[in-house]
C-alpha cells in the first residue's frame, strides 16, 4: 500500500513540476518561477542526501542546476518525463562537483593539526649518510677517494686521476676494488 501511495504522490509531483515548467515555457513568468522554486525545494532535499558532509556546498550546487536547467530548457522534449530530464542535469553537475573536489582536494591537503607537521622528522637521508660516511673510511685512500669523486660527486674517471694523483686506470680499478669491499662489509662476509 505504501508504495502504491509514494508511486501516486511521486506521478502527482511530476505532473505539477511539468505542468508549471511548460507554462513557463509558454510564457507564463509567475508559472516559471513557481517551478524554479518548488524544484530548488526538491534539489536541496536531493543534494543533502548525497552531501550530508558538504553540507556548505548545497545551495551553490542547487543554483548551479537551476541554472543549467534554465539554460537547457529548449532541449526538453513534451513526451518525457520531465523530472528523468531534470535528474540526468542534476547527475552531471554533481560528477563535475565531486571531480573539482577531488581535483582540488588533491592538491591542498589540509594542515588541520600543525602539530603533525613537526611530530616525526624523516631523518633517513642524514642517517644514510653518515651510514655511508662511515664504511668509505674503512677503505683505503686508493678505493675511498674514487668512489666518492667519481660515484658520490660526479666527477668523471679522468677528472678523479687529475685530483687524486691516481691514473684513470687506477681511479676505475679503486671504484671497482672499493665497491666490491663495501659489498663485502655490508653482507657481512669480510
Amino acid at each position: 500500500m505504501k508504495r502504491t501511495t509514494d508511486i501516486s504522490l511521486a506521478q502527482g509531483k511530476e505532473s505539477h513540476l511539468r505542468a508549471l515548467f511548460l507554462r513557463g515555457l509558454d510564457g507564463d513568468g509567475a508559472g516559471y518561477r513557481q517551478f524554479l522554486a518548488e524544484l530548488g525545494g526538491h534539489l536541496r532535499g536531493f543534494l543533502r542526501r548525497r552531501l550530508h558532509d558538504r553540507a556548505a556546498d548545497v545551495e551553490d550546487l542547487v543554483q548551479e542546476i537551476l541554472l543549467a536547467v534554465h539554460n537547457a530548457r529548449d532541449t526538453y522534449r513534451a513526451e518525457e518525463p520531465l523530472t528523468a530530464w531534470i535528474h540526468a542535469i542534476a547527475r552531471y553537475k554533481l560528477a563535475d562537483y565531486f571531480r573539482v573536489r577531488s581535483r582540488h582536494d588533491a592538491l591542498n591537503d589540509p594542515l588541520d593539526d600543525a602539530a603533525e607537521l613537526l611530530a616525526a622528522p624523516d631523518l633517513e637521508p642524514a642517517q644514510a649518510k653518515r651510514d655511508v660516511v662511515k664504511l668509505l673510511e674503512q677503505l683505503p685512500d686508493r678505493q675511498r677517494l674514487p668512489i666518492m669523486h667519481v660515484k658520490l660527486e660526479g666527477l668523471s674517471v679522468m677528472e678523479t686521476a687529475k685530483l687524486t694523483g691516481l691514473s684513470e686506470s687506477a681511479v676505475k680499478v679503486g671504484v671497482h676494488r672499493g665497491l666490491k669491499a663495501l659489498a663485502a662489509r655490508i653482507r657481512g662476509t669480510r
